[in-house]
């Protein structure tokens, strides 16, 4: 069932706001939610309808769902029914390694930013989807700069317009922050990153198990495949550009890699609705400006391995209301450097290994003989399971095969 427009463009012209949310992905819709149970004054804008399909993993680590308790919404993955990953199997040129997941779970993207959407608008924060964002430039309106605020021009799909006005933008609209003005958050980016490709679609092969995240690894990328709660199998992949046009598509690119790493491959894969994303690897030059931070893969992002990308995006939501309710009534250079900082923390010193990570998973001369080393020394996993799913993780027995 799709979630309905709680507001519409003209109502909220005519409102003044605290914080106004660009994009209610899981950064967006979980910051919007802290900071309207803080009684702030918040609207929640993205450009789609919810429930929406996004290019994900669909896997939330411990470090994600350690956050979710954290804030309240510890019981908001058993309602939907998440089904709890205990497994990572990673295959690479037939060869195979079993590692023990220490906490994780899976939940589709449709699923999980509705829930986070609701859970939103229940705390207090206006929604409004279908609605594009685009925040004026500071030199065009000096009389708004003047008075310490920000103007946003919101469109919605049916063509309605309007102009509001906020204290604080957090901007969380995804790869590229397409809804600030250009030049005034410039990105770095990868000359050789990747693309995401990713579908979710009925398929009963029984070489898909529920529990289990499958990863396969190839020359041209690799390819992650896991049960969520409804049965179906998601697919999430990074490619390289030109191989996908080689291929002739992305079903094609995804078999390909599949084949060569082993796996079988998901007979309705080719019927299935793919979809794809911008460059992965790149990051905002800065993820703080007048009365802006930004905050989810707005900030930056870099490919994740089993489920970091939403931890993130959570750490960086709780931690941003407090830091933006400082802005509400006096802005400085000091808030802007308080948010860089924290971000850093929370978020940029961990891409680093996962920067890391998908520089291995790119040379599979190098993932096939740490697969043959891990098989004889498993003890050597556990440190990188820990850090990257989290620091309260357990750990299980580790099994190794090959098929």
């Amino acid at each position: 069932m799709s979630i309905a427009a709680t507001i519409d463009v003209g109502e909220a012209a005519r409102q003044r706001w605290d914080v106004v949310v660009i994009g209610a992905g899981p950064a967006g819709a979980l910051a919007a939610r802290q900071l309207a149970r803080l009684g702030v004054s918040t609207l929640l804008v993205d450009r789609k309808a919810f429930p929406r399909a996004k290019v994900c993993g669909g896997c939330l680590n411990g470090r994600a769902i350690a956050t979710l308790r954290r804030v309240g919404l510890g019981d908001l993955l058993a309602a939907c029914g998440a089904v709890p990953l205990r497994r990572f199997v990673l295959r690479s040129s037939g060869r195979e390694v079993s590692l023990p997941l220490p906490a994780g779970a899976a939940l589709s993207r449709e699923t999980l930013d509705a829930e986070l959407v609701r859970a939103a608008i229940d705390a207090g924060a206006m929604f409004l989807p279908e609605t594009t964002a685009a925040v004026a430039p500071l030199a065009c309106v000096p009389e708004i700069a003047s008075k310490a605020r920000r103007a946003v021009r919101l469109t919605v799909a049916n063509g309605q317009a309007g102009e509001i006005e906020t204290s604080v933008i957090l901007a969380a609209d995804g790869l590229g922050h397409r809804s600030l003005p250009a030049g005034e958050f410039p990105e770095r980016r990868r000359g050789d990153s990747r693309i995401g490709l990713g579908a979710s679609f009925h398929d009963h092969s029984p070489a898909y198990g529920p529990g289990v995240i499958y990863m396969a690894v190839g020359r041209e990328g690799y390819v992650g495949l896991v049960r969520t709660e409804d049965g179906r199998l998601n697919v999430a992949a990074a490619i390289e550009p030109s191989f996908v046009k080689r291929c002739g598509g992305p079903a094609a690119c995804i078999a390909d890699v599949l084949r060569e790493a082993g796996f079988a491959l998901p007979g309705a894969a080719h019927l299935a609705a793919w979809h794809g994303t911008l460059e992965l690897t790149r990051r905002s030059v800065r993820v703080a400006g007048r009365r802006v931070l930004l905050l989810g893969d707005a900030a930056g992002y870099v490919e994740p391995f089993t489920g970091e990308g939403i931890g993130w995006a959570f750490e960086a939501a709780a931690a941003v209301p407090e830091i933006a309710i400082r802005g509400l009534r006096t802005w400085s250079k000091a808030i802007e450097q308080h948010w860089t900082k924290r971000y850093h923390q929370l978020v940029q010193r961990r891409q680093v290994w996962c920067r890391g990570l998908a520089w291995w998973l790119r040379r599979p001369g190098l993932v096939e003989p740490t697969m043959r080393f891990v098989r004889r020394f498993p003890d050597v996993s556990r440190p990188l399971i820990r850090r990257l799913s989290g620091p309260d993780a357990t750990f299980f027995e580790l099994s190794t095969s090959r098929p």
